[in-house]
């Protein structure tokens, strides 16, 4: 890998009750690096991806991000969120506040950036994401890729290290899926260190670094995403694929 190491997971384990979700991960996520997640349902994705900014506590294990161990909670986790976005599946964005306003909130409450360079910086992000005529706008008055478009555009108001995509286009209508996906690719290309818990394989072949399998709570497999896709090396990994590509 090119970057220096910036998340680091070690012997992460996670309970749900006697649910097991999480089983002795250990994983590096490189400066620039984009990861993605693969794996059936209920193979602890989600979970692992929401470890990473402690909406989801861990049992045990350690977790740092750019060398600083993972905040309990407090100013210091509040700190280190800034520096780690998220998009998740549903939008998330403010209903009572429009498009702009949903993106400058982060940059001015948390960051301190002054009003009208936050709103000069969002504009820029929305003309990024290719929805700025719609700055104005509620979330509700907005497609569901136009929504998620914009929750991109507030990830990246915080400058973050980071950015976590929690199956960002599972909640969208198929016409608007490549919408979303090609953002994503841009950013991506452009250096944005990514972690993608994902269904969509092509996403996957364009723009991973890394494809990462997990299945049972466990990561079974990691390799390039050309080496993944044409010759899986565990059962699962070939038994996950034969049934997501023959469709």
């Amino acid at each position: 890998m090119s970057g220096e190491p910036l998340v680091v997971l070690t012997s992460v384990n996670k309970h749900f009750g006697s649910l097991h979700v999480l089983r002795d991960i250990d994983l590096t996520i490189h400066k620039g690096e984009v990861v993605v997640i693969l794996g059936p349902s209920g193979s602890g994705k989600s979970t692992l991806c929401r470890a990473i900014n402690r909406l989801e506590p861990i049992g045990s294990g350690t977790i740092t991000i750019d060398g600083v161990p993972l905040p309990e909670e407090g100013r210091a986790l509040a700190n280190l969120r800034a520096d780690v976005g998220m998009v998740f599946q549903s939008f998330n964005l403010f209903a009572h506040k429009t498009v702009l306003e949903n993106i400058t909130l982060g940059p001015t409450k948390v960051r301190k950036v002054p009003a009208a360079q936050a709103r000069t910086r969002a504009m820029e992000l929305l003309e990024r994401v290719g929805v700025a005529n719609q700055a104005d706008k509620y979330p509700a008055q907005l497609s569901g890729g136009q929504q998620q478009r914009v929750a991109i555009a507030r990830a990246l108001a915080m400058d973050p290290k980071v950015i976590l995509f929690d199956e960002p286009t599972s909640a969208l209508d198929p016409e608007m899926v490549n919408e979303v996906l090609d953002v994503m690719v841009t950013l991506a290309r452009g250096g944005m260190t990514m972690v993608v818990v994902t269904h969509e394989m092509g996403f996957a072949r364009k723009a991973a670094d890394r494809v990462v399998f997990m299945a049972d709570g466990q990561i079974v497999e990691e390799n390039t995403p050309a080496e993944f896709f044409t010759n899986p090396t565990t059962t699962r990994a070939q038994d996950f694929l034969s049934k997501i590509l023959s469709h």
